[in-house]
């Protein structure tokens, strides 16, 4: 049975985007069959894997509003070695689509059904918003990996998401559960990493990963390449974290 995971933060910025795609990556390179869902209007998911988002045939808005399945619209057989259910500028339509519909917040629960037991991962990149399309991220999750970057406003809005994921909780999705939280960007030499990266430990305690993600320029440099950083600079510092990562996701999660 495979796992549904959201990779949220409703602060921009933070490495969700970029985190979604190298773990992605990461993930394939071990062996699991690897589903990427672009949820975010701005399509940065779907370039980072190659994929020309201006020019697609169809997309997971197509997929949310019942006008095509989840199969006709997953790109296969990419180079990076997962799939790609792609995502574009249409999907800020969908906040109004979905309104409008019964069960508004199950539309991608819905959708992924017919082909989540066909991978081992699925891992949904969510908008940096709290809006329509992060509750039916939620709604369809087993869990929520939150990426963050340890700095005073990222950890002042982390308490609003948790918030989110216990009103989904709730009313929604009761088995939904925190993956974990993911430093990003990490740069354990400024005293501010150090205070926060602190705070962290003593409030969250097993939730945080032990995995970081540093600071690097080819992370930074890979997406404007089609690419992975895991592929476009696998001996960088930023690939092998990932990989570090992918690993610590499987024994946490027993993916």
């Amino acid at each position: 049975m495979s796992q549904i995971i959201a990779l949220t933060n409703q602060k921009g910025g933070v490495g969700k985007t970029t985190s979604a795609v190298n773990l992605a990556a990461s993930l394939a390179t071990l062996d699991r069959r690897v589903l990427l869902v672009d949820l975010d209007p701005q399509g940065h998911a779907s370039m980072g894997s190659g994929i020309d988002k201006y020019a697609l045939g169809k997309s997971v808005l197509d997929v949310l509003l019942g006008e095509a399945t989840a199969a006709e619209a997953i790109v296969k057989k990419l180079a990076v070695k997962y799939d790609v259910l792609p995502g574009n500028g249409d999907l800020t339509a969908a906040e109004v689509e979905l309104l409008d519909r019964d069960k508004s917040e199950s539309c991608l629960t819905t959708a992924l059904a017919s082909v989540a037991n066909e991978y081992d991962v699925v891992l949904i990149d969510c908008p940096p918003s709290l809006n329509m399309l992060t509750v039916n991220a939620l709604a369809a999750s087993d869990s929520v990996l939150i990426p963050l970057q340890c700095e005073f406003y990222a950890l002042e809005g982390l308490s609003a998401l948790l918030d989110t994921v216990e009103q989904i909780k709730q009313n929604v999705n009761p088995d939904l559960a925190i993956a974990g939280i993911l430093r990003t960007m990490y740069d354990k030499r400024t005293s501010l990493t150090r205070e926060i990266d602190k705070q962290l430990r003593d409030y969250f305690g097993e939730i945080l990963l032990k995995t970081t993600i540093p600071r690097n320029v080819k992370v930074a440099e890979a997406p404007s390449h089609g690419l992975p950083v895991t592929q476009y600079a696998r001996f960088s510092r930023g690939s092998q974290a990932y990989r570090v990562l992918a690993k610590e996701m499987i024994r946490r999660l027993s993916l």
